[in-house]
């Protein structure tokens, strides 16, 4: 971790959430990610519980200064899945005012799923620089699990939402999503430098994160596949 950074890792239905059964099913992640020094942070996919998570930034003498959303789906933001509504956006932005960095293409999305007002959406391209204090978070567009899914990439970290799984990958299935888009996105990720720790966006595997290099030689998604092969096996 490098110096002045503040990272952590919170496990919805157990570092908050505790209780609610479908937080608990669905294994979300949420990253406090910002600077240790003057305890400014944002948060990532905050949902399901959100006086919960402000209690739990207000335990740890944090401020909160901004969201950034990975990507537009109802247990990342907000709104209706699988006929539960879940906490997000909306249910945060009633409590503080704080700006919501997502990038350009998800903005209607994010929109329609939590209905979260315009005017709280940052617009983002990719490799915009994010910063919390002296801190920075590059936002890094991946579409292919929707349009607009991005990552972010801060010191030797890379919080990689439902784009990279530490098995497997964000599925290509869903409205929005591009197998294609996918496939370039994850061969992007793979190129990036060895040092970096994934966090994924779910808790679907006995760690909680894993080395970028060490998931080239056992995440098979990350494999050195041609592009038609690569859509056979894994896109939906």
């Amino acid at each position: 971790m490098a110096e002045g950074l503040y990272f952590h890792q919170l496990l919805a239905g157990q570092d908050f959430a505790v209780g609610n059964q479908f937080a608990a099913t669905m294994r979300n992640h949420v990253y406090v990610v910002g600077d240790a020094l003057s305890r400014e942070v944002v948060l990532v996919d905050p949902a399901y519980d959100i006086a919960g998570l402000l209690g739990w930034l207000d335990g740890q003498g944090l401020r909160l200064s901004a969201v950034v959303a990975t990507h537009y789906h109802a247990d990342h933001v907000g709104g209706e899945v699988f006929g539960e509504h879940v906490q997000g956006l909306v249910d945060l932005l009633g409590l503080v005012d704080v700006p919501v960095h997502v990038q350009k293409e998800e903005v209607p999305w994010v929109a329609d799923m939590c209905g979260a007002p315009a005017s709280a959406l940052v617009p983002h391209k990719d490799a915009d620089v994010v910063k919390v204090g002296s801190v920075e978070l590059q936002l890094l567009h991946t579409p292919g699990h929707t349009p607009g899914s991005q990552c972010i990439w801060v010191g030797d970290n890379l919080v990689t939402g439902d784009t990279l799984f530490l098995d497997g990958c964000g599925r290509t299935d869903l409205p929005g999503a591009d197998g294609e888009a996918m496939y370039l996105s994850l061969r992007r990720l793979a190129a990036l430098p060895a040092r970096l720790v994934v966090w994924p966006g779910h808790h679907y595997s006995y760690a909680r994160s894993a080395p970028l290099e060490e998931l080239k030689h056992t995440n098979p998604v990350l494999g050195p596949l041609a592009q038609n092969e690569w859509l056979r096996r894994f896109a939906g």
